[in-house]
């Protein structure tokens, strides 16, 4: 019998999850637990981090689960550094103790990666993005965690409805956070625009979508020499104060991105005009046809550079989309949908367990040189983290196999084959079909 492909990975006596771990920095966690004055007698800091990696990781969906596999494998979890977690003590952990530690460990944890290997988050801009350089590229989007009322009770933002809310701020570059909020979800994604762009200066561009118009906003952008590039809410108006020049037909033609019509406008609402008073007040608007999900839609857009050509607007705002895929890749590898903990600080210490477990995921990849999904990565660790295999080694074996062969059956002729062919001819036709009188 054949031994499978997968023993073949390099033997070690460190289980994956305790090669994971060593990623983590032990001074991070502990240097953040002392500036956010978490007090502990018998579950330290460092296991009850690890810990809510592990739910991440294996995607535990209860507190008694996460305590039932670490009880199962005390021996190894002991050698990985940690604690056995009791149900009440994981529990109160998470009630009590202030998340913005698990937060600080992320953005140290962040750092650390861009330090020690600068190829990390150093991506090249592709496509026509390409062209733009010695630019900063930041998408600003939030999203929603749906909660059950009944449990959530603190996350109510509607009458029947309880949800949390991460808004964040993505370099396009490195595809990780930049800035990052968790809270529950009453609060309009526009109020929290300002805390979350706080970071960008002068020649950096942001581009958000329009539960973002703000015109106060946009003033501040502006006096700091950010590029916005905001898509247009329909019931907005202005007045035309120029318009630029058109594109030719033939280009209209080429092109994914097609460009209707491109106008220097400003707002028709005195009282709006009145809060924009960068460039004389006039934005810029771009009206395109974009391809997005295979459509083409029509959708208008506003920046405040009036240099750049208005395709290179319309593919910045295509470039938005780069922060819909982190979120649907963070939703579908981490377990941000079902909680351990009904309280605000045990969702927001999940929520920062999953950023981080993301992370740590992300940097895998970037070591292993990964070629395939990023949920097929994830659940290889997953059902491999007890294992004592090299990661990478293992890791490598994944992807090398061939094109599936199919067999294709042939039937063999007979050997009395002439025989058969006269016991079934009609009379008299027998002898003209045989391969003797064919031949003579």
């Amino acid at each position: 019998m054949k031994k499978l492909q997968l023993s073949k990975a390099t033997r070690t006596v460190y289980t994956i999850l305790r090669q994971i771990a060593t990623l983590i920095p032990r001074e991070f966690v502990k240097d953040a637990a002392e500036v956010n004055r978490v007090k502990w007698r018998t579950f330290d800091p460092w296991s009850h981090l690890l810990t809510l990696v592990i739910v991440q990781l294996s995607r535990q969906e209860s507190l008694n689960g996460i305590c039932d596999v670490a009880r199962a494998l005390a021996y190894e979890w002991g050698r990985a550094g940690l604690e056995l977690p009791h149900r009440n003590t994981l529990s109160n952990a998470n009630a009590k103790r202030d998340p913005k530690m698990a937060e600080d460990v992320f953005w140290r944890l962040l750092a650390h990666f861009k330090a020690i290997d600068p190829g990390f988050c150093s991506e090249q801009y592709s496509g026509y993005l390409s062209r733009i350089k010695n630019h900063g590229i930041f998408l600003l989007d939030s999203s929603t965690i749906q909660l059950t009322l009944n449990c959530f009770d603190w996350a109510r933002h509607r009458r029947m409805k309880a949800a949390a809310k991460l808004h964040m701020t993505m370099e396009l570059s490195s595809r990780l956070p930049s800035f990052a909020i968790v809270e529950d979800a009453a609060h309009h994604d526009s109020t929290r625009a300002a805390a979350c762009t706080a970071q960008l200066g002068d020649g950096d561009i942001l581009v958000a979508d329009r539960a973002y118009l703000d015109f106060r906003f946009f003033d501040d952008l502006s006096v700091r020499g950010v590029f916005f590039v905001v898509r247009k809410k329909s019931n907005m108006l202005f007045d035309v104060v120029k318009r630029l020049q058109r594109p030719r037909k033939g280009d209209l033609k080429r092109h994914a991105t097609q460009i209707l019509s491109d106008e220097l406008v400003r707002p028709a609402n005195k009282a709006t005009a009145a809060k924009y008073a960068a460039n004389g007040g006039v934005l810029r608007r771009v009206t395109a046809l974009v391809e997005i999900r295979g459509e083409m839609k029509k959708i208008v857009f506003l920046t405040n550079n009036l240099e750049w050509s208005a395709r290179t607007i319309a593919e910045l705002y295509r470039a938005r989309w780069g922060i819909e895929t982190f979120f649907k890749e963070l939703k579908q590898t981490c377990q941000i949908h079902d909680f351990i903990g009904y309280s605000e600080k045990a969702v927001k210490w999940q929520v920062w367990a999953g950023l981080i477990a993301h992370l740590l995921l992300r940097y895998i990849r970037h070591l292993a040189k990964w070629r395939h999904s990023f949920s097929r990565l994830s659940g290889v660790i997953r059902g491999s983290l007890w294992l004592k295999k090299r990661l990478l080694s293992l890791l490598e074996l994944y992807g090398t196999a061939g094109a599936v062969i199919i067999p294709r059956h042939r039937v063999k002729s007979p050997y009395f084959q002439p025989l058969l062919n006269f016991a079934n001819a009609p009379n008299g036709t027998a002898d003209a079909e045989t391969p003797q009188n064919r031949a003579s």
